[in-house]
């Protein structure tokens, strides 16, 4: 059997805090080398917490971290190295040149100008910065600020990439560009761990999650197996007409226009939906399982 290649592993992490909050009560988890994973939990579970140990701006209070194989009490400098973070805040001097902030990060790796700078003009032009080097910060809009976030994190070639939040107060638009970015990205090589409030965007984006609520880990593993372990399936199926009919009234049936969604319980097949459907003459052009399915998921694993 293949031995599994870790990018991060965690055990029994556990962070309280001096007047006696407990925000970690013995984490666990892994993410394996090249994986697009998710960190998800409602406001206050612990997330936070998680994603600063690892990039070590809060103290844990016991457990391991290990990065790529260097432990994190052991091997810190080494560790550290091959992380990039993009936190949820930005935090870059305002007055300071889009390509000084980029470069000027490659100095805390200890990685010289002169090497730095072809790093500097590759991510400024993969994330469509480039035009705006020369300008200071404070005049960016705030997808393009997330965006030179994004390039500051990657200057020193990280093989793991934390992105906190990286796409609050950004337009549809820039969010979908950084989409196919982040996809290139860790099509490259580059491990990616996310967290997010958009449920959708982490169902479309990442192959494994963990659910973290009140300190703990409630789910863990890969969407697909997680979301095929819940008792009822809804699938969209577009059909040739305007759905008028109340035969499928058993499957719940939700229609818009020639759009249904139906719920598919343990005790139904869509087989046995679509065959009502085609012996009332409707052509079947599409059947999907509908999207959103993550945020029922998360819902119901943390009791909201």
């Amino acid at each position: 059997m293949k031995k599994k290649q870790l990018a991060l592993q965690i055990t029994d992490l556990r962070k309280t805090y001096p007047k006696g909050t407990e925000a970690l009560k013995w984490v666990s988890f892994e993410i394996e080398k090249w994986d697009f994973f998710a960190l998800l939990g409602p406001n206050g579970a612990g997330k936070s917490t998680t994603i600063g140990i690892i990039s070590w701006l809060v103290n844990k209070t016991s457990g391991q971290v290990i990065i790529d194989g260097y432990d994190l009490d052991d091997s810190g400098a080494e560790a550290r190295l091959g992380v990039g973070v993009v936190p949820q805040e930005f935090n870059f001097g305002i007055f300071e040149k889009v390509y000084d902030i980029v470069l000027a990060q490659a100095g805390y790796y200890g990685i010289s100008p002169e090497k730095a700078k072809p790093n500097v003009e590759k991510y400024l032009k993969a994330l469509g910065l480039w035009e705006k080097r020369d300008v200071a910060s404070r005049t960016l809009s705030g997808g393009m600020k997330r965006r030179l976030m994004i390039a500051r994190a990657l200057v020193h070639n990280p093989s793991v990439l934390i992105l906190d939040e990286p796409t609050a107060g950004v337009d549809i638009e820039l969010r979908l560009g950084m989409y196919e970015f982040l996809k290139e990205l860790n099509a490259s090589g580059v491990t990616i761990i996310l967290t997010t409030h958009y449920l959708e965007e982490a169902e479309n984006l990442c192959r494994n999650i963990a659910i973290i609520d009140r300190g703990t880990i409630v789910k863990y593993g890969p969407i697909k197996e997680l979301l095929a372990s819940m008792e009822d399936e809804v699938v969209n199926i577009e059909i040739d007409r305007v759905f008028e009919w109340d035969m499928l009234k058993n499957y719940n049936p939700i229609a818009i226009e020639a759009t249904i969604d139906l719920t598919i319980s343990s005790k139904q097949t869509l087989d046995a939906a679509i065959k009502i459907l085609q012996s009332e003459w409707y052509t079947i052009r599409s059947v999907k399982p509908k999207s959103g399915r993550l945020e029922e998921f998360f819902l119901k694993s943390t009791g909201k």
